[in-house]
């Protein structure tokens, strides 16, 4: 299965390396697109190492090649994952924004194409009503939601908004998997 793998500005963008691991030790093809925030918390030679494939974080990146690459992988994708999804970037899908090669994507996918969505954020960043009104767009429009899960969170504060175990990631992308016929 060909999965797309996006990572927003989170401190917990260091656990998509292991999830990318995982990923391609399943066998699946991995291909990560970073936000240019997550190149704050982990590196894109990390995951270019972890999936054996280039990592897009701008579209200056694509400028080898006469064809859009973030075109290219949406219509590649078997499925869109993205963990962790920060407040921001969930703004950016419900509103249809493409800011970036990831979000880009994300409005370039066949709508056939399943997407698995994983938030990471300060629990009340999660609990503002505005990201409760994107997280509600991004359910009406088809999207899978993994967490966020509760407990202490890198800001000091204890409550919801951790990314959700990668054990729980890899299991709703196995359900999704299955549903694409993968």
């Amino acid at each position: 299965m060909n999965i797309v793998l996006g990572i927003s500005g989170s401190i917990a963008a260091y656990k998509a390396a292991d999830l990318a691991s995982q990923l391609v030790k399943q066998g699946h093809q991995v291909h990560a697109v970073m936000s240019r925030a997550a190149v704050e918390f982990i590196t894109p030679l990390t995951l270019q190492t972890l999936t054996r494939n280039p990592v897009l974080v701008s579209l200056e990146d694509e400028k080898n090649s006469w064809k859009p690459g973030h075109i290219e992988l949406a219509d590649q994708a078997d499925l869109f994952v993205v963990a962790p999804a920060s407040a921001n970037l969930l703004g950016q899908l419900a509103h249809g924004l493409a800011a970036d090669p990831l979000s880009s994507i994300y409005l370039a996918l066949p709508r056939s194409t399943p997407v698995v969505i994983a938030p990471a954020m300060n629990g009340k960043m999660w609990l503002h009503p505005a990201t409760q009104r994107n997280f509600a767009q991004l359910v009406a429009d088809g999207c899978s939601f993994v967490g966020p899960a509760e407990g202490g969170l890198a800001c000091g504060y204890e409550g919801v908004g951790r990314l959700a175990p990668v054990d729980e990631i890899l299991l709703e992308i196995a359900k999704r998997a299955g549903s694409c016929g993968a």
